[in-house]
């Protein structure tokens, strides 16, 4: 298949390049580069630097004629959403719309979304939530991704469209950048091999429902088998395990060695204290599963960057 991935210079669709490239599909990424680096793409994928919100992505699709889209790109800082919601907006709601229209435009038969479990549910009434759960996003990224979801359901019924959305919860792994978009456990990692201080906003029993990249990967392969034969799917992608941030503090101390004492800062306002999602649906259907437990994901982790500081001083 010609496959385009958006966002495929970040983190997570730098993965799923690599794998679907491994798989024999010929792999089209674009990206701004704006948060996503050039030393992430597959040097067997064709890379166009280019905003999906803007009117030169018609050209790709003329050129390309892609037999599916898997979508990454995003504006994925919650706080940057809700501090500039027009932004995050152009990005990530009428970004997707651009890539949707091009879609019904050019014949592309398969979309596969980024979603995200933990702000489209908003704060969890049931633990762990199915993807039945109510929807009540708190920040202009939730409120976004959401939105998604709906534009995806009216492009499939409008033009047929096969589409999965699949809601991630909070994924970590090699290539997660330290700084800019970085979740806790690339933000920790990264601070305790060099021995600099670590704040634990509040008293770090927040939980989240940690996912390593590889088992994320795995899913999107099965999510472009699955429209082989099936026309839409919503599927949390996650452990079903919550681990608090405290608990991941003293696992990371310990795989770095790293010579850092528990602090801990004010709560951010508005954080939410947990989430975890159900992955009963996706045994089911797909009969997917993580293969990854905490320990070894964050191993792996740990390792990813202790070689890039290495590197990086040479």
């Amino acid at each position: 298949m010609n496959i385009l991935i958006t966002g495929g210079a970040g983190f997570i669709a730098s993965h799923i390049a690599e794998r679907l490239i491994k798989e024999g599909h010929k792999v089209i990424i674009i990206d701004d580069l704006s948060t996503g680096r050039r030393e992430n793409i597959p040097s067997d994928a064709t890379f166009i630097e280019l905003d999906i919100s803007s009117s030169e992505l018609e050209k790709v699709f003329k050129e390309y004629k892609f037999d599916a889209v898997n979508h990454h790109a995003a504006q994925l800082d919650v706080r940057k959403s809700v501090a500039d919601p027009l932004y995050g907006t152009r990005v990530n709601v009428l970004g997707m719309v651009n890539l949707l229209e091009n879609c019904a435009c050019y014949g592309v038969a398969k979309f596969i979304y980024a979603s995200s479990g933990g702000v489209v549910y908003g704060e969890q009434e049931i633990f762990p939530a199915p993807e039945t759960h109510p929807h009540h996003p708190l920040s202009p990224y939730g409120v976004a991704k959401l939105a998604g979801e709906h534009y995806l359901y009216y492009y499939w019924k409008t033009y047929n469209i096969r589409y999965v959305a699949l809601r991630y919860a909070n994924v970590y792994g090699p290539r997660q950048n330290p700084f800019g978009e970085a979740g806790v456990v690339a933000i920790f990692s990264h601070k305790m091999l060099r021995n600099e201080p670590i704040i634990i906003n509040g008293d770090g029993k927040q939980t989240r429902d940690y996912t390593y990249v590889g088992d994320v990967t795995d899913m999107n392969i099965e999510a472009l088998k699955y429209l082989e034969d099936n026309e839409t799917g919503i599927f949390n992608v996650a452990t079903g395990i919550e681990t608090d941030v405290n608990q991941l503090f003293y696992i990371l101390k310990d795989l770095t060695g790293a010579d850092v004492i528990e602090k801990h800062a004010p709560a951010k306002e508005g954080e939410q204290l947990r989430s975890v999602l159900d992955i009963s649906l996706v045994k089911e259907v797909l009969n997917w599963s993580p293969k990854v437990n905490i320990i070894e994901g964050l191993k792996n982790t740990v390792e990813y960057f202790r070689n890039s500081i290495r590197k990086s001083k040479k």
